[in-house]
């Protein structure tokens, strides 16, 4: 499996934990985008720069949440093989994002070079081997306990597909 960390500090991501992507899924090599590219993304992802750092989401000052450290590009790979790059934005803190802790950005170069959202979510994106239209991965959204939903591309949104835990159905506690 490769390894995406969210932000570092200290080397252990900013939550304390690694996204992972299934190498079946992440077939396209990793990218790099210029600083152009980065700034169009996160733009795209709904990001404002505060104080030198992108915010998706940030609590008000009066609220006593702690602020914000910033969004950021956990990883930039062609994730559907139409040879253009995916981005995976994301940004922390459970005041935005609840007991997950962390909400996410999926973001997709469309050929006239502009960044469109694919889809987005509060919790832990991880891209599946299985598929749905135009060889786009499931995504199964992590948070806590122990059935997720995994949202399928119908060709044109992220719809829930069903749940899973572990790679097998389940059914959510009501």
């Amino acid at each position: 499996m490769n390894t995406i960390r969210i932000a570092t500090l200290g080397g252990i991501g900013a939550l304390g934990f690694a996204l992972t992507m299934p190498q079946a899924a992440t077939a396209g090599a990793e990218v790099t985008l210029n600083d152009a590219d980065k700034a169009a993304v996160f733009k795209a992802a709904g990001a404002v720069q505060r104080k030198g750092i992108w915010v998706i989401c940030e609590p008000p000052a009066d609220s006593g949440a702690p602020t914000s450290s910033g969004a950021v590009i956990d990883t930039v790979r062609d994730l559907n093989g139409d040879g253009r790059p995916e981005a995976v934005v994301s940004d922390g803190g459970t005041y935005c994002y609840g007991h997950a802790g962390m909400g996410f950005q999926l973001l997709s170069k469309q050929a006239n070079d502009s960044w469109k959202v694919m889809a987005g979510s509060n919790g832990i994106p991880e891209f599946l081997k299985t598929q749905g239209k135009g060889g786009w991965p499931d995504i199964s959204i992590g948070g806590p306990g122990f059935c997720f939903p995994v949202q399928r591309w119908n060709g044109k949104t992220y719809e829930l597909n069903r749940f899973e835990y572990e790679g097998k159905r389940c059914k959510p506690p009501r």
